[in-house]
């Protein structure tokens, strides 16, 4: 068997993130060379995004880019896998003779054939099915202090807007002891946070007939498992937030009082078209609900602005509710219609200037909210997980407190160099920023 020299381009979520970690975990265990630059392989592989319209414009840049590199000479092999493949495989390999495989978001362990030179389609694109991670010894991307549990696969939740069903399946959740097992092979190594995710990790085995398991009680089984490391919660569904859910991350010993929970909305009659679970009522006694059982919880949501059909009025309802200083953290998304979805047939759309205008007002206000939310630590002590040097100074360390999430949410910059990445350590918060917190270490742990 030929050996080659793998490299990997993972774009879009940490869900997809996974996938490309069991891709490269598939590959060095049949053997194989990982390399990080494209100009060193002889297999190019990159896993694509097609959530949202930049999304999809990104995987078509990147994959054109990785075709150049290999008019070049090297590689002598692309293979183009994940949600853009699944959604437009066929037509993908009529608009792109350079690329030579494409598999889809649960077709990627087939990599394996590819390798080996086995005759395979060109296109195996199959109906998204539950995948068998026994098989895929996950070899991780991420830093080796943080770990991705992905708990489920696909979503049938159904929103208007969501094309994620048709990429990714109805949801699968993963059996618990494969998931803990995980977890503990994580932790062994070194880990020091395991982020729980999901396309909804709020409605998990909710797809298991009969079933008595739940989030919560997943989440009290990791949260036993021993050592010094943080649990965080990604991908709440709003309705599915439970008082059981909020005492189980209450009374945790690991898991951080940190929420991420997509609203979309508040507006009713917008929240209707979206097809959510939720209306402005319900969406509001959710909020108290959290407020009253994790008093001191950092919470993360993200709105959809201009869905079709939102008026000035309806704007006006999700700015106050903003303005209401309930959220840690906000992500903003323009309405984006996504072909094969209801939502891309519904009249009414809101001009693009308009939405920008809106979106800006938005974080505008957000904006104030986060300062005035983050203003409330200065003076106090947290813990915090260093990452390394901070991009502001190299005089200074950067780390997250249990507020922020990797990546989506701002750093702790701490007033100390060459602290050890992956060692918590207790800072004394000096400075509130708009995004970012600014403190000393006052001892280490």
């Amino acid at each position: 068997m030929t050996h080659h020299n793998l490299c990997f381009v993972s774009l879009g979520c940490p869900k997809n993130l996974v996938d490309t970690e069991g891709m490269l975990g598939l590959a060095e265990s049949l053997g194989h060379r990982l390399v990080s630059d494209p100009e060193q392989a002889d297999v190019l592989v990159v896993n694509t995004c097609a959530f949202i319209d930049e999304a999809k414009e990104e995987s078509i840049e990147t994959i054109l880019e990785m075709a150049r590199i290999k008019e070049e000479g090297h590689p002598t092999k692309l293979v183009v896998t994940g949600c853009l493949a699944q959604r437009y495989g066929e037509e993908l390999a009529e608009e792109l003779p350079e690329v030579d495989h494409f598999l889809g978001t649960t077709d990627f362990p087939r990599l394996a054939q590819i390798l080996s030179g086995e005759p395979t389609q060109r296109v195996q694109v199959q109906k998204p099915a539950a995948l068998d991670w026994s098989i895929l010894p996950r070899l991780r991307a991420t830093p080796p202090w943080m770990a991705y549990l992905k708990i489920s696969e696909g979503c049938s939740s159904g929103c208007s807007f969501c094309i994620i069903p048709k990429l990714r399946g109805k949801q699968q959740s993963r059996n618990a002891e494969e998931i803990l097992a995980e977890a503990r092979r994580f932790l062994d190594e070194g880990t020091r946070e395991l982020l729980v995710v999901g396309q909804n990790t709020t409605d998990y085995a909710k797809d298991w007939t009969n079933s008595q398991e739940n989030l919560a009680g997943l989440l009290r089984q990791l949260d036993a498992l021993g050592g010094d490391h943080w649990i965080r919660l990604h991908y709440g569904y709003p309705a599915s937030i439970t008082d059981e859910l909020l005492e189980t991350i209450r009374d945790a010993t690991h898991i951080v009082p940190y929420l991420d929970v997509p609203i979309q909305h508040i507006d009713s009659a917008v929240l209707k078209g979206m097809n959510r679970r939720d209306d402005e009522q319900s969406t509001r006694r959710m909020l108290e609900r959290i407020r009253t059982l994790l008093p001191g919880v950092a919470l993360r949501t993200s709105v959809i602005v201009g869905f079709p059909g939102e008026t000035d009025e309806a704007f006006n309802r999700l700015l106050d509710v903003v303005q209401e200083s309930h959220f840690d953290r906000l992500g903003a998304f323009t309405f984006s219609p996504q072909e094969g979805t209801p939502a891309a047939r519904l009249p009414h759309p809101v001009a693009e200037e308009v939405v920008a205008e809106r979106v800006q007002r938005l974080m505008e206000a957000q904006a104030a909210v986060s300062q005035a939310r983050l203003s409330r630590f200065v003076g106090q002590k947290l813990r915090v997980l260093i990452e390394g040097e901070s991009e502001e100074h190299e005089l200074l360390s950067q780390g997250r407190f249990f507020g922020q999430a990797p990546e989506i949410d701002g750093v702790v910059h701490v007033t100390q160099a060459r602290l050890s990445p992956g060692d918590f350590v207790t800072v004394e918060i000096t400075q509130a920023q708009e995004h970012d917190l600014v403190g000393d270490v006052v001892e280490e742990s």
